[in-house]
Parts: structure tokens; C-alpha cells; sequence
């Protein structure tokens, strides 16, 4: 039996437990990543320091290919459009 190998991360979705915000993000990123065939993850700011820094006034944050893409609020169609065209070369 063949092991299925993972999909391709293009979206990360950076946030934290407990925050609205990242749980409506969340389901966005899934429904679109699962629609698409996308893989996606999410990091928490609580969990890595240089996040934390980063990022902790504009949770959630959306990266698509490592780069930001959008903060607060995830827009489907954009993350759709973003997700149509072949992944950055970083």
C-alpha cells in the first residue's frame, strides 16, 4: 500500500487559541485549502517568540507561498485568486 503524501503548504494561517478572529479564518483557509487541494497550517503566536513579535497586533495573519496575503479577516475571493495562480518561488 502506497502512503499518500501530504499536500503542498501554501497558506499558513498564523493566530492564537481563543481568538474569534483566527477560528472564522480558520474555517475559511480549510473550506478553500480542501476545495482546491491546498495544504495549509497554522502556527500560534503563543507558541514561537519571533511570531509573537511579529505578528501579535494583527492576528490572524494569512501568508499564501510565505508571504502575507491578509490580516484580521480572510477575503475567499481573494485567497481563491491567490491560491489560482502556481505557487511563489521564494
Amino acid at each position: 500500500m502506497d502512503a499518500v503524501q501530504p499536500l503542498p503548504v501554501r497558506v499558513t494561517l498564523i493566530g492564537r487559541p481563543g481568538c474569534h478572529l483566527c477560528d472564522t479564518a480558520r474555517e475559511t483557509i480549510e473550506r478553500v485549502s480542501a476545495e482546491l487541494g491546498v495544504g495549509w497550517q497554522e502556527c500560534s503566536i503563543d507558541d514561537d517568540a519571533q511570531l509573537r513579535e511579529e505578528w501579535a497586533e494583527q492576528i490572524p495573519v494569512t501568508l499564501v507561498d510565505g508571504r502575507q496575503h491578509d490580516y484580521w479577516r480572510v477575503d475567499e475571493t481573494r485567497l481563491r485568486a491567490a491560491l489560482a495562480a502556481p505557487p511563489a518561488v521564494r
